[in-house]
């Protein structure tokens, strides 16, 4: 059986679907490194009650990530709504998940990058995506940011930051992913896919 060709894993919690969205976009600047494939995962809610119970496949969006599509991925790129300038407690919860491939050191090295979604224009974007690089130095990966060479961070009248691509979706969810909130979700994408693909000496 063919080995399967490096991919970027973009994992993403997602609750009322700008961040998801955000995923897409930050797919499609992967795929647009040759050799490069994008893997968009999610991770399931977590409740306060014990008994509750999550079906294994989503009723809708991308599949639940596994422990080993995280073992075996090439680049990373966490996204996650925030919640008092926090990452979400369901991407939290998976990457605690994650002590063994610590051990193992499976995640050093891996150029990885993160990407966020707010109700406010200041509602803690930076704080949110500085607390998702945090388990990821801790992995000992490679985090990438998006340079200033990308115009849309100059322009962007809403999100998009050099810690990485950032969405103001307002307090009900309404405000759809602008030009430049979208470019920059691309940028970071082709950006962790390029290094992914020089790494691993792709032609």
């Amino acid at each position: 059986m063919p080995a399967e060709p490096p991919y970027v894993l973009i994992l993403y919690y997602s609750r009322h679907g700008a961040t998801a969205q955000m995923a897409n976009y930050v797919a499609r600047g992967v795929d647009s490194v040759v050799g490069i494939n994008a893997k968009i995962r999610t991770v399931p809610p977590v409740s306060a009650t014990s008994e509750a119970t999550t079906p294994a496949i989503p009723t809708e969006g991308a599949p639940y990530a596994t422990l080993e599509e995280l073992e075996h991925c090439s680049g990373l790129i966490l996204g996650s709504p925030t919640r008092f300038g926090n990452m979400a407690a369901p991407l939290k919860y998976f990457i605690d998940s994650t002590l063994h491939l610590w051990l193992s050191g499976k995640l050093i090295g891996i150029p990885a990058g993160v990407f966020t979604s707010t109700s406010s224009l200041h509602g803690g974007q930076e704080t949110t995506l500085l607390s998702m690089m945090l388990p990821l130095l801790h992995h000992g990966a490679l985090i990438v940011g998006v340079p200033y060479s990308e115009a849309a961070l100059f322009e962007t009248q809403s999100g998009g930051t050099p810690y990485g691509p950032s969405h103001v979706a307002g307090t009900d969810n309404q405000l759809t992913i602008s030009e430049h909130e979208k470019s920059v979700c691309q940028a970071l994408g082709k950006r962790v896919a390029t290094i992914v693909a020089q790494l691993q000496n792709v032609k």
